[in-house]
């Protein structure tokens, strides 16, 4: 059977919003914001942008510690810290069991009794959200998100939450790298001028390369000048002469 113009499915439809959130975000990546400036905007985009969402924070494992790398706010950044003290919740359990995490209302019966019991004792929060990002081949952390209004969060909520956090993975992957080839390019330029640099010296003093390099890190030390820059500093002095 043939399909029509009139009866082929219609495209799927970003919203106008997550839209707006994924041009900001690479738009950011792009400019050369760090990995910690891209988690703040998924922090400060998502509950502009998933339906129901209050407070956000993206919590990461960075040497075999959970930390709070971004956060729209503090009452998103003491649930984070009563999930780390607690050891459970819906980020810890996103991170290890690589599955979304969705309780619409806390005040019902559901999992991580200790933190719910906490959150709706000393939080407005009502409702949480949690999705794993990643980057590369790399499992980072979680994207979290609350809401203050029991049962708002639903079928649909998730799944542009699930867009968005797909999305941030991207985006934070991108400046992750970014800053992988930015941090390279510095340390080839640094290591270049330090050669020259030790060439001058060995060329001008008869000495060797140990003993030129060994030059260069005493007047670092004298002077608490990195190095790198000492040794720019003297190759510009001799370009000038």
């Amino acid at each position: 059977m043939t399909i029509g113009p009139t009866d082929a499915p219609e495209p799927a439809r970003v919203p106008k919003e997550l839209a707006s959130a994924f041009a900001e975000l690479a738009d950011r990546v792009y400019a050369g914001d760090t990995t910690d400036d891209v988690l703040t905007n998924v922090c400060e985009a998502a509950p502009l942008v998933v339906p129901g969402c209050d407070h956000a924070t993206v919590m990461v494992r960075r040497h075999k510690r959970l930390i709070t790398a971004a956060a729209s706010d503090e009452i998103g950044r003491r649930i984070d810290q009563a999930e780390r003290e607690l050891e459970d919740g819906p980020c810890v359990d996103a991170i290890i069991e690589h599955t979304p995490q969705l309780v619409a209302d806390l005040a019902d019966d559901g999992p991580w009794p200790t933190l719910r019991e906490w959150i709706l004792t000393n939080t407005p929060v009502r409702g949480a959200m949690a999705y794993r990002l990643m980057t590369a081949e790399t499992k980072i952390g979680a994207l979290n998100l609350f809401s203050d209004t029991p049962g708002v969060f639903t079928a649909d909520s998730a799944d542009v939450a699930a867009i968005f956090a797909a999305f941030a993975s991207v985006a934070v992957t991108a400046a992750d790298e970014h800053g992988q080839a930015k941090d390279l390019r510095a340390g080839l330029e640094s290591n270049r001028e330090i050669g020259k640099a030790i060439g001058l010296l060995m060329a001008f003093h008869g000495i060797t390369d140990e003993e030129a390099f060994e030059v260069l890190r005493r007047h670092s030390q004298e002077t608490n000048v990195r190095v790198a820059e000492i040794a720019d500093q003297l190759v510009d002095h001799h370009n000038r002469r």
